[in-house]
């Protein structure tokens, strides 16, 4: 075969190869690490499990690392704009021709065995770091755990930032089938660390039965309090040290995440200063997460929630900032194999009208015509649009009284209005906020 010449015909072929997006299993892609050498990508590994709140985990450990002059490899997933946000070494997203070259190193060394098109971005991850020399790895997992690509690298700490329903079609119906598939990145002997505020029963009967020891966020071991002056943490080294983080700013990203960054790092014994974790706290931010924007006039916000758990913390954000009864409008485009109406529940009464959206060249979108009839159903009044710029535009054509234009429900949704942005921001000379 010859090979093709863009990092866009790689990621075409990747994405047309495989019959399934999905394909849980670690024999397929461990043989293929296995006749790359790949075992380990760096000295010391974290992967970061969770329903919600793990790419927010993944930035705070890397901004954590990045100031404390380690050399991090970061892997996360999906990507907004341009794939090569999905492997950063050193803080820097990789180049279209290392990413180009470790893919067709891959693809000699498959043969005849099938990877997915997350599997082969795993491996090629996993290459680049071990050729950048990076000290820490930081893993993202991509659905679940136990099965998921990057779990055929173990760990040196585990993190599992949160357990909701997700993904039930892969991974269980419930919270305690849901967390057993996640406490399998964990290893025997290697801490986990766990920001969930009630871990499910049978996750942690996994994680004993595992031999993995529990930091788990709440207990006298890991506690994170608001005071009136800020945050106080409470984390614990592995010889039982105790180490506190008193006036910590408000974090940018989910509280729990950020705790459990830090917890993460004191266990893998690269405890970060008070003052870095203040300035992380403060600063780290990700495209997409309750993301603040304005556009012709009007002030968006653009949030990547897409399940029933995150769409409840974003309604809490909007109410925690003033957010009434119709405070918002709202523009959605989700996937089909989501809970639609749980996902629309928690914000029907801070939304006056909705924007359905439809996903052009989203093999799993649910259509605006299925989302306005979920909505319809739950007492929302909604119309239909050809994508999300479009449903921005009638939004934007509709907007009165300075009220803010929410656009929410996929990272295929969000991805297309910060494409948008930032065309309207390089023609202005100007920056996106």
């Amino acid at each position: 075969m010859t090979s093709p010449h863009s990092l866009a015909d790689w990621l075409a072929l990747l994405e047309s190869r495989h019959p399934l997006a999905i394909e849980l299993g670690l024999d397929r892609v461990a043989a293929v690490a296995g006749r790359l050498g790949l075992e380990r990508p760096a000295p010391r590994v974290i992967t970061v499990a969770g329903t919600n709140g793990k790419g927010s985990c993944v930035a705070l450990l890397e901004a954590l690392l990045l100031r404390a002059g380690v050399r991090v490899g970061a892997y996360t997933s999906p990507h907004l704009l341009a794939y090569n946000e999905r492997v950063r070494i050193a803080g820097q997203p990789a180049t279209d021709a290392a990413l180009c070259a470790a893919f067709a190193r891959i693809e000699a060394a498959r043969g005849d065995i099938r990877l997915t098109y997350f599997e082969v971005g795993t491996l090629a991850a996993l290459m680049l770091f071990a050729a950048a020399g990076c000290e820490v790895a930081v893993l993202e997992v991509g659905l679940g755990g136990r099965l998921d690509a990057v779990n055929i690298v173990a760990p040196d700490v585990a993190v599992i930032t949160s357990i909701d329903l997700d993904h039930q079609a892969w991974l269980g119906d419930d919270r305690d089938r849901i967390g057993v598939e996640k406490a399998g990145i964990a290893r025997p002997d290697v801490p986990t660390v766990c920001g969930d505020p009630a871990p499910p029963t049978a996750m942690l009967a996994a994680l004993a039965r595992i031999g993995s020891p529990v930091l788990a966020l709440g207990s006298e071991q890991f506690r994170l309090r608001r005071t009136a002056v800020g945050l106080d943490l409470d984390c614990t080294a592995r010889d039982g040290t105790a180490r506190r983080y008193a006036a910590l700013p408000l974090p940018q990203l989910p509280a729990a995440s950020a705790a459990c960054a830090v917890q993460a790092l004191i266990t893998l014994g690269l405890p970060p200063t008070a003052d870095a974790v203040a300035a992380t706290f403060a600063e780290t931010r990700l495209p997409g997460r309750f993301q603040q924007a304005d556009w012709a006039g009007c002030r968006l916000l653009l949030d990547v929630a897409h399940n029933p758990a995150a769409a409840a913390l974003l309604a809490q954000r909007l109410s925690a900032e003033g957010g009434a009864e119709g405070a918002v409008a709202a523009v959605v485009g989700a996937l089909a194999d989501k809970d639609l109406p749980g996902l629309v529940a928690p914000l029907l009464p801070l939304v006056e009208h909705w924007y359905c959206c439809d996903l052009p060249g989203v093999a799993r979108a649910a259509s605006a015509a299925r989302l306005a009839e979920v909505l319809y159903n739950a007492g929302g009044g909604a119309s239909c649009h050809a994508d999300p710029v479009a449903g921005l535009a009638a939004a934007r054509r509709a907007a009165r009284d300075g009220k803010p234009i929410l656009v929410f429900g996929s990272f295929h949704t969000v991805a297309p209005i910060l494409a948008l942005l930032a065309d309207d921001a390089e023609a202005d000379g100007g920056d996106v906020r």
